[in-house]
């Protein structure tokens, strides 16, 4: 009962990459840059298990960005002529590349980490990949002329890896999509059917990540505008809990968000974000098992899972692990009062 795991990323090590960037740059190239990705992955699980992590994933130690570490693997794609485009609606500008021809992928994309994190932990094991209308909203197109079309291209490819991360011995197969906060009605249209395309035949636990985003400041911004409540979720859990997705990971911990929207999710297993990426401040176990306690008014204790609310990759290193150490112990604050 309330097992614990991650949104998805962890800070790298600085000898890695930039610290505290959520696009940093890389420290080494080649051979040399390929062997520190594989150490920062071992790393990252080996201070999850010490913090007591229940669910672990490789903490997204070899992308330099939770998007752009897919698209680097697929033909089709132009990165030497980036362009500026609004991403989330315009909350935010930024360089990305174009889809410039018919999508494919290079071959495998997190098959040498993975294997490796099988290897090295006993736990249950967790990867993440962008969902398709976050890759859309996160890429120009030059090609399809068709959201949709791309986004389906893209969910076929993202299913391709996802066949392979399961053979080699993923637990589970977590979707990002924070675009899905964005634009509800697209959810309903056709997001959620991309997101069956990239979980097709899949046996393993498959999730959905859909939160308010990383701790940067257009984030912090945009979260200002949202009013006193945020009722985003209110419009997608029905058609969500009527979808194949075992899994809904969601921002809860210092947030506006009505904790009771849960119960629309019913049936399915709920990732309460219960540490905030938003504030330096780590928190207590008390509060952690306060945010899981109140979860259990609305979903099933056997449905819940404790998590943060988002990646955590600009954060300093020392506050990510302590606050993952709190979600562990809040976890098992919360078995005793709540189980």
């Amino acid at each position: 009962m309330f097992e614990t795991t991650v949104a998805g990323s962890l800070p790298k090590p600085s000898w890695l990459a930039e610290p505290n960037k959520l696009w940093p740059q890389w420290r080494l190239q080649g051979a040399e840059l390929d062997a520190a990705k594989a150490d920062a992955t071992l790393l990252a699980i080996k201070e999850q298990e010490d913090a007591g992590i229940d669910i672990v994933s490789d903490g997204e130690q070899s992308r330099q960005h939770f998007v752009h570490g897919f698209l680097e693997f697929v033909d089709g794609i132009d990165f030497a002529h980036k362009v500026e485009m609004g991403i989330r609606a315009d909350r935010y500008k930024a360089m990305v590349p174009q889809v410039v021809g018919d999508l494919k992928l290079k071959g495998r994309v997190h098959g040498n980490e993975a294997k490796l994190a099988r290897a090295h932990t006993k736990k249950k094991l967790k990867f993440t990949m962008p969902g398709p209308m976050t890759i859309v909203d996160t890429i120009a197109d030059r090609h399809y002329g068709d959201k949709v079309k791309m986004a389906m291209a893209f969910a076929s490819l993202l299913n391709q890896e996802a066949r392979a991360l399961e053979a080699d011995g993923v637990d589970t197969i977590q979707f990002d999509e924070p675009a899905f906060n964005v634009y509800m009605n697209d959810v309903k249209e056709w997001g959620i059917e991309a997101l069956h395309r990239a979980i097709d035949g899949l046996k393993c636990t498959t999730a959905v990540h859909i939160c308010y985003g990383y701790g940067i400041k257009a984030n912090n911004d945009w979260k200002t505008t949202l009013g006193g409540e945020w009722r985003q979720y209110e419009e997608t859990f029905p058609a969500l809990a009527k979808s194949k997705i075992k899994q809904v990971s969601l921002e809860a911990q210092n947030a506006r968000v009505p904790i009771h929207l849960i119960k629309l999710l019913d049936g399915k297993d709920i990732l309460i974000g219960a540490i905030d990426v938003a504030s330096d401040e780590i928190e207590t176990p008390e509060k952690v098992a306060a945010v899981i306690g109140e979860a259990t008014k609305y979903a099933a204790k056997e449905k819940i899972f404790g998590c943060t609310n988002c990646g955590m990759a600009p954060m300093r290193r020392d506050i990510a692990y302590a606050k993952l150490a709190a979600l562990a112990k809040g976890a098992e604050l919360a078995r005793k009062k709540f189980g």
